[in-house]
């Protein structure tokens, strides 16, 4: 969410971000929250003044009454009665007006870095940069759910009837090589100096509202029946969640937290769920990263971030390139983001297995996050996060990349020990 004083002061800045995220529906939005702004302070103002003349007048009937002026007291105490019905009244426009303009604030697009490239879609994304070399064996790479059924190591039919589409059973060396991932994933970024989190996997809606657009609540979030709840479909959720309405010292910052979580989705929408695969689900594990920080620090830990993921992956040997996120393709809270992608020898392609995001102050806005200066004035920390990693859709690129001839999977040394000192899976 902006501030309201940008938007009132830069309403063609904001306009010119709107037509380069190709949202020109909501171009008349700055108009009309200029407008409510204006309305509601002009009630304000209004309001202020009443409220002082009210508590002179009110001083004055004591002393009137005490002088024996009856009729000039009762004259004030009607004056005094018609302020207090028009107060009311302002009172109540306020209210109206402030919840207009926040309904309309709430979809405002956040101001885009001028580094991103401008595109309609994800078709129009930028590759930034690759690492490793991408090859493809001389035998052939079956599909993912294959490589596990072979080694009896999931189980898609019993979950199709327990839970139906988009779920899935792990099981024996699979299931154990899933945890593996991850176990190795939180002590990689424990080692880069992060602290380890196990956070809440159901959160209250005004912090779903806090961390997220509607547009993406409404395709992601499972909801609680009869309860203020809703399952997380990330862990970012409820990290970001955890500085709700908390005033920060500057030297608490930056915090750099990584949280491990299982995550719920809906996957509302053009892709759809995969009827035999673990590509796209709706439940899965993650290790994710976040960062609060000063703003002038962001774009550094952003560079960071992308980079620790990069990292992971490499240490496994599995190539992976960056590809920047152009304007049609960020959501609305974001400032800049860009995607990493891990070869899938099968496919001969890149596909998505990371998610790196600056969201500037707007997360920190929406949910009350402030930092304390007694120099330059209190203000928005800035909010990133990236996926560290979420199997199991880092399983078929570790499948894929480390198949052999034969059917088996080779285990790459980081992951050895978490694998009982195995080498290999047959």
């Amino acid at each position: 969410m902006l501030d309201i004083k940008f938007v009132r002061t830069n309403p063609d800045v904001v306009k010119e971000n709107i037509k380069k995220k190709f949202q020109e529906e909501k171009l008349p939005l700055v108009d009309e929250v200029i407008d409510l702004d204006r309305r509601y302070r002009e009630a304000k103002t209004r309001c202020d003044y009443l409220r002082s003349q009210r508590n002179t007048i009110s001083k004055q009937i004591g002393g009137m009454m005490a002088k024996g002026q009856k009729e000039e007291a009762e004259q004030a105490k009607a004056q005094v009665s018609s302020m207090a019905r028009e107060l009311a009244d302002l009172e109540g426009q306020e209210t109206v007006l402030e919840g207009e303009i926040k309904k309309r604030m709430m979809v405002i697009p956040n101001i885009i870095d001028p580094s991103v490239p401008i595109g309609k879609d994800d078709g129009e994304n930028v590759e930034v940069e690759k690492f490793g070399e991408p090859a493809v064996p001389d035998f052939e790479i079956p599909y993912h759910v294959e490589i596990m059924e072979k080694l009896r190591g999931i189980d898609l039919d019993s979950a199709r009837r327990t839970s139906g589409n988009g779920f899935y059973y792990l099981c024996g060396d699979i299931a154990r090589l899933h945890s593996a991932i991850l176990s190795y994933a939180r002590d990689f970024m424990i080692d880069r100096g992060f602290t380890y989190y196990v956070p809440p996997f159901m959160i209250r809606s005004n912090v779903v509202n806090g961390v997220m657009s509607f547009a993406e609540m409404e395709n992601m979030m499972y909801k609680i029946e009869g309860e203020d709840l809703y399952l997380i479909g990330t862990s970012e959720h409820s990290m970001i969640g955890k500085f709700i309405d908390t005033m920060l010292e500057e030297s608490q910052l930056p915090q750099t937290l990584t949280s491990y979580s299982p995550c719920f989705r809906k996957e509302v929408g053009a892709h759809g769920i995969e009827e035999r695969g673990v590509y796209r689900i709706h439940q899965f594990e993650k290790q994710e990263m976040i960062v609060v920080c000063k703003p002038e620090e962001s774009m550094d830990w952003f560079q960071k971030l992308w980079r620790n993921t990069v990292d992971y992956f490499r240490s496994l040997d599995i190539p992976v390139r960056t590809l920047e996120c152009c304007s049609g393709d960020l959501a609305d809270l974001k400032v800049k983001s860009l995607d990493v992608e891990a070869w899938s020898p099968r496919q001969k392609k890149y596909f998505e297995v990371g998610s790196c995001s600056n969201l500037g102050d707007a997360q920190a806005r929406r949910l009350g996050i402030r930092v304390k200066n007694k120099e330059t004035g209190n203000y928005f920390p800035h909010t990133l996060n990236n996926t560290v990693v979420a199997p199991p859709r880092m399983l078929i690129a570790f499948l894929e990349n480390n198949l052999n001839a034969d059917g088996s999977v080779r285990i790459p040394q980081p992951l050895r020990m978490y694998m009982g000192g195995r080498d290999v899976i047959r």
